[in-house]
């Protein structure tokens, strides 16, 4: 074929010689080429991480437009930075055989710092970050940005300790400083150290002659580490590794999902005979998902959402993971401080008692454990209030969902005319006032302090989550009511109605209820 070949790059030291190093093999085999360099979103942009800029493919959007627009034949890429579905009418035509697919920490002075708590790391991969993370979780990692040359310069004239590069990326334009160590332990991307060649799906002699320099070993690994990526649903917003090589004519595969912090990770190991080895990362994707990669994704789906939905109790982690394609974000706005309750208090044989909260509980068996304690009767408000007092006190006669059903079972039933009921300095006046309209004594023991403390809520939060009239109060302190009360009980809704205009009601008295009525406003 006599046509030149225009071969489109990235104008970047690293990605000119990937472009030049496809070229000086093309033309080994006789054909005529010609560079076309472009310069990128990815490389204009260095003020932003690469998962802030919004587009997927941030370094090979601009030549794809310029091959759909037939101002190249074909693109040369780094394999690592290309969406793992490519667009309508582009194809990959080859992959070149891989280089050092690890990435390497250049380090200043010395490597003492690896075994000290306190260190400064610098890279832009979130994947880095979070691996490095997980392995030293008190080290501080810093945003750093800029083509290969300009990322060195930064940390030689930064304080950092060392920062991380791919090392194919360093070592193929001679950077590499003797100060550098390959990260063994650290997964890489899936298809780093790989030089991939992009054509136009229709151009069929483009095609054939770029398959003459394809390394089918390489692109079986890379299409199996991409493949795990795509199922994952990850991209350069998603601290995912993954790693395939052959082998002995076997197939091994590593896999990587962790959160953003580095705090969690799940991982996954595979091999295969060559020729068996088509299903691993469906297999491998499978066995992240299931073993709580679905959450993850969900968490990091969410990353950048502003909050929608604003808990004033702390969410458990299986707790906001109910919830639909919802951002939730959550704070105690209680704090509770325990009293000290006299000894003689507890020390007597008392016949009735009422507990309306779980800090009540963990108020009285702090002073006595559950053998030295005479309680008579126990009647209690809550059915994880009753577990927790069963667990450390002793049998509950009687529970009721809310303080006021208790007070009207109490009228008709309470064995004697005298209570001992352990409170809170702030509760809701309703159990003892119909106790004492009928004729039954109320002694107080304040079991523990209720201190105020709300966090100050975006205004752009549509919805609040109220567990108690004190949590409403709270909230009220720093925020306005103009959102949904989402409410989780009666009680709760009735001072929840002195400020909102529009409460709504969970069905049980339950956290796991009032998410589900959450999600019902979402459907």
């Amino acid at each position: 074929m006599s046509k030149i070949i225009r071969i489109g790059t990235r104008d970047s030291e690293l990605a000119l010689w990937q472009a030049k190093t496809v070229q000086s093999q093309l033309e080994h085999l006789g054909h005529k080429t010609q560079l076309v360099p472009v310069k990128s979103d990815g490389d204009l942009k260095l003020d932003k991480p690469i998962y802030e800029l919004g587009i997927t493919g941030v370094f090979t959007k601009i030549l794809d437009v310029a091959m759909l627009n037939n101002e190249i034949d074909i693109a040369v890429h780094s394999l690592k930075d290309v969406p793992t579905l490519l667009p309508k009418g582009i194809v990959q035509a080859a992959v070149l055989k891989r280089g050092n697919v690890r990435d390497t920490l250049v380090y200043k002075n010395n490597e003492e710092f690896l075994s000290q708590k306190h260190a400064v790391i610098a890279t832009g991969s979130l994947r880095r970050k979070a691996q490095w993370l997980n392995r030293y979780p008190t080290h501080t990692v810093v945003g750093l940005r800029g083509n290969v040359n300009t990322r060195l310069q930064k940390l030689e004239e930064s304080d950092w300790n060392g920062a991380i590069f791919a090392a194919a990326g360093i070592g193929r334009i001679g950077l590499t400083p003797e100060e550098a160590i390959n990260l063994e332990w650290m997964i890489p991307a899936p298809a780093q150290g790989a030089i991939m060649i992009t054509a136009r799906e229709e151009d069929e002699d483009f095609r054939a002659i770029c398959s003459e320099i394809n390394h089918e070993e390489t692109e079986i690994c890379t299409t199996i580490e991409r493949q795990f990526l795509n199922l994952l649903e990850g991209g350069c917003s998603a601290p995912i590794g993954a790693l395939a090589f052959i082998k002995n004519e076997e197939v091994t595969f590593q896999g990587v999902l962790l959160s953003l912090d580095g705090s969690k990770k799940i991982e996954v190991n595979r091999k295969e005979k060559l020729g068996s080895h088509h299903n691993i990362a469906q297999f491998a994707a499978n066995y992240i998902l299931d073993r709580g990669g679905n959450r993850l994704m969900d968490d990091l789906k969410n990353v950048d959402k502003q909050t929608q939905i604003y808990s004033t109790k702390t969410l458990t982690e299986a707790q906001r993971h109910l919830f639909k394609n919802i951002k939730v974000d959550s704070s105690d706005f209680l704090k509770i401080s325990l009293n000290r309750i006299p000894k003689p208090v507890l020390k007597s044989k008392i016949d009735n008692v009422i507990i309306t909260s779980q800090n009540a509980v963990e108020a009285i068996t702090r002073v006595f454990p559950k053998e030295e304690l005479q309680f008579k009767n126990i009647y209690c408000v809550g059915r994880r209030t009753k577990k927790l007092i069963e667990s450390k006190i002793g049998k509950v006669k009687h529970s009721e969902n809310n303080a006021k059903a208790l007070a009207d079972y109490l009228v008709d039933f309470i064995d004697g005319t005298e209570v001992t009921y352990f409170c809170s300095d702030i509760r809701l006046d309703e159990l003892p006032a119909i106790l004492e309209e009928n004729n039954i004594k109320v002694n107080e023991v304040e079991a523990y302090k209720t201190i105020l403390d709300a966090a100050k809520i975006d205004a752009t939060v549509e919805g609040v989550m109220f567990y108690s009239p004190s949590t409403v109060e709270s909230y009220m302190q720093n925020n306005k009511a103009d959102k949904i009360a989402y409410c989780i009980g009666d009680t709760t809704a009735t001072e929840a109605k002195k400020y909102f205009k529009d409460v709504r009601v969970a069905k049980i008295p339950t956290v796991e209820s009032v998410i589900e009525l959450v999600n019902e406003n979402y459907k």
